[in-house]
C-alpha cells in the first residue's frame, strides 16, 4: 500500500469509529514529506496535518485562496517547485474543501466587494475570472490545478501529483485525481518517434511507434514489386478486338454533287405544254356573231 492509499484508508476508518486507525510514518520514510496545497479557509486549521495522519514535520503547507494555480509558470506553482527542489517534497497534493466561499463568488460579488473597500472596477484587470481564477465547481478546480502541476516543467515526472477533496464539517478525504495511477498511464504510454517543427506530436509517428510495440512490422512500398496488367484499360471486352486509337478518314463528298443512290432518284426535268389556239379567219370571212338574246316583252 503506498503512502496515500493508507491515509485515505486510516481517515475513512476513524470517521467510522476505529480508535486504532492510523498511518505509520517510518513505513514511507521513501514518500515523505508532503507538499500540500490547500485553501486560506479558517476551518481548515484544526484539519491539518492531523486529517492525514502525518506528524507536522512531514507535512509542507502552501495555502491560497481557493487552492487555485492558474498556470504551470504561475507563482504558486513556483513555491510548490521549491517545496520539492529544496525541502524535498517527494509528492504534492492539492486538497480541495467542500462549502468554498471562492466557488460562490461571483465577477458581480467580487466587484461589488472591491468597490467596498475602495477599489473601482477600471482598477481591476479587465478579466476577473481568469486573475482570480474563479470557479464554479471545487472537483474541478482541483483536477484543473494537478493539470497545471503535471504539464510544469518545473516538477519531475517520478513525483506523484495528487487530488483530494476534504468534507468541511467532518474531515473525510476523498479522491479526485490518484496520482499514482497518473504516473503509470505515463509510463505504459507509447512515446511517439517523432515531432513536428512546432513540438505538437506526429500522428503518423505515433501510429508506427504503436505498431512497433505491438509487435507488427510494416513492410516498405517497393515499387518494383508491384505488379501491372499488360492490357490497357478499355481493352478488356468480351470478343471484342480494341478499338483503333484513331478511325480512318471518311471521303468528303462536294455538297453541289451529291453522289446518285437508289434512295434518292434524280428529279424529273420540267417539260413545255402547248396549249391549242383557235383557227385565224380567212380574209373577207366574217365571224359569225353570237346569238342575240332577246328580252321579254
Amino acid at each position: 500500500m503506498k503512502l496515500f492509499d493508507a491515509i485515505l484508508d486510516a481517515n475513512h476508518r476513524a470517521l467510522a469509529g476505529d480508535t486504532q486507525a492510523g498511518v505509520h510514518p517510518d513505513e514511507f520514510a521513501a514518500e515523505l514529506p508532503i507538499a500540500a496545497l490547500t485553501c486560506i479557509d479558517a476551518r481548515l486549521n484544526p484539519f491539518f496535518p492531523d486529517v492525514l495522519g502525518l506528524p507536522k514535520e512531514h507535512f509542507i503547507w502552501l495555502r491560497n485562496a481557493g487552492n487555485i494555480i492558474t498556470g504551470p509558470m504561475s507563482s504558486t506553482m513556483r513555491s510548490l517547485a521549491l517545496a520539492c527542489a529544496v525541502k524535498g517534497a517527494k509528492e504534492i497534493a492539492i486538497i480541495g474543501h467542500t462549502d468554498c466561499l471562492v466557488c460562490k463568488t461571483s465577477t458581480a460579488k467580487l466587484t461589488d466587494a472591491f468597490r467596498a473597500l475602495g477599489v473601482d472596477r477600471n482598477q481591476l484587470p479587465q478579466n476577473l475570472t481568469e486573475f482570480f481564477g474563479l470557479f464554479a465547481s471545487e472537483r474541478q478546480n482541483v483536477i484543473k490545478a494537478v493539470d497545471f502541476v503535471r504539464q510544469s516543467p518545473l516538477v519531475g515526472s517520478a513525483i506523484p501529483v495528487h487530488g483530494l477533496i476534504v468534507e468541511i464539517s467532518t474531515g473525510k478525504l476523498d479522491w479526485v485525481v490518484n496520482g499514482y495511477q497518473t504516473i503509470e498511464m505515463m509510463h505504459t504510454k507509447p512515446v511517439p518517434t517523432a515531432r513536428l517543427a512546432d513540438h505538437s506530436e506526429d500522428i503518423g509517428s505515433i501510429h508506427a511507434a504503436q505498431n512497433i510495440q505491438a509487435g507488427k512490422s510494416i513492410d516498405a512500398f517497393r515499387y518494383a514489386d508491384f505488379k501491372f496488367p499488360d492490357t490497357k484499360i478499355g481493352e478488356i471486352n468480351a470478343g471484342i478486338h480494341p478499338t483503333p486509337a484513331t478511325p480512318p478518314p471518311v471521303p468528303m463528298v462536294h455538297p453541289k454533287t451529291p453522289p446518285p443512290s437508289e434512295h434518292y432518284p434524280e428529279p424529273a426535268k420540267p417539260h413545255s405544254v402547248t396549249m391549242p389556239r383557235a383557227p385565224l379567219p380567212m380574209p373577207g370571212h366574217k365571224l359569225p356573231l353570237p346569238p342575240r338574246i332577246r328580252g321579254r316583252t
